[in-house]
């Protein structure tokens, strides 16, 4: 199973000249808890940076920083780590992981911005996956059951 096929493709997305009020209010516009930084300046948005609500609040909100001269280039993580579309689901949780990330955006191969997994969007999927394989196990309980009667 590779990235593409379980990402989230609408991504909200900023410059890193956007105030940091203006992200926090497309924060709540949209319900996410993030918003990517991009370069727009080529044929198509390449991702530069990440900007958390859990940055917004912990650095800024609980640091009492005035926000009105923040941008979101100011508070974005520049060590950005990505996933490539056709990187596989295991290989990009234990990244994540060992990056301690829970939010990575997906690129295509010139670095173009395709779309967000998050931790949230995995927890979705493995559950699905484990509610499959319970599935599994309590048919054949079932079928053994009916059998002995």
């Amino acid at each position: 199973m590779s990235v593409d096929n379980f990402c989230n493709r609408e991504v909200v997305i900023t410059s890193k000249d956007t105030s940091i009020v203006e992200v926090a209010q497309l924060m709540r516009q949209h319900h996410v808890g993030d918003i990517v930084v991009v370069d727009s300046s080529g044929d198509q948005p390449v991702p530069i940076g990440i900007v958390t609500d859990r940055d917004i609040v912990i650095e800024l909100v609980a640091g009492e920083v005035a926000l009105d001269s923040i941008t979101a280039g100011d508070m974005m993580s520049y060590d950005l780590a990505t996933a490539k579309e056709q990187d596989g689901i295991w290989d990009t949780l234990q990244y994540m992981c060992s990056k301690g990330i829970k939010r990575m955006p997906v690129v295509n191969e010139q670095g173009g911005l395709e779309g967000i997994l998050t931790a949230n969007d995995l927890l979705e999927l493995f559950a699905e996956e484990l509610t499959l394989l319970a599935r599994i196990t309590t048919g054949g309980l079932t079928r053994e059951k009916k059998a002995r009667e």
